[in-house]
């Protein structure tokens, strides 16, 4: 399967016709050549604007947190596999959660075209549960305090949202500790 192949069944998916019937593609980024993956929650609604996943302060934030400039970040060694492709919408605080067949219906296709993944970094709860299971602590915070138990595979990371400056203000450590480790990855894999 081809990932153009696997974009139209996505676009096809009854389940996201109110998208395709305004003209919306699936936002994300992959390529076979992909050594970096980033699986967020889901497009907001300046990204689903642009059609350019983290084209947003989030995404600022996030490239300052991985050390890399914006042409690495969108180049085919960066992919971004967020757990749904498209806005889900407005919630009282932030937005929806990403709609759960997404990531079971999906990511699995896409991941199998995407052979030269080095490492995966999870940004925020969604994703952590999703890929670690059980393996997940707690909850998010200590999840991302422990991120070594989760090496080489994944890394899991606070989501860069401007919603978590108190959490960011509460965790030094992670700026301090995690963020250098995550960016010599990087540069390793990258290099």
């Amino acid at each position: 399967m081809t990932f153009d192949k696997i974009i139209e069944e996505i676009k096809n998916d009854p389940r996201n016709e109110e998208y395709t019937k305004r003209a919306i593609d699936p936002i994300f980024q992959v390529d076979k050549d992909a050594k970096v993956l980033l699986i967020g929650q889901a497009p907001g609604r300046v990204v689903e604007e642009t059609g350019i996943s983290f084209n947003d302060k989030s995404g600022d934030k996030l490239r300052n947190w991985m050390g890399i400039d914006r042409d690495i970040f969108y180049s085919k060694e960066i992919a971004i596999l967020p757990m749904d492709f498209y806005y889900p919408g407005k919630a009282k605080q932030g937005d929806l959660p990403p709609r759960k067949f997404i990531a079971e219906d999906y990511h699995q296709k896409i991941l199998d075209q995407m052979p030269n993944i080095k490492l995966t970094i999870l940004i925020g709860a969604y994703s952590q549960k999703y890929y670690l299971g059980k393996k997940r602590k707690k909850n998010l915070t200590q999840t991302v305090k422990n991120y070594k138990e989760y090496l080489p595979e994944y890394f899991p990371i606070v989501h860069p949202s401007p919603l978590n400056i108190g959490w960011l203000k509460k965790n030094p450590w992670f700026e301090e500790d995690n963020l250098p480790d995550l960016q010599k990855r990087i540069e390793q894999i990258l290099s």
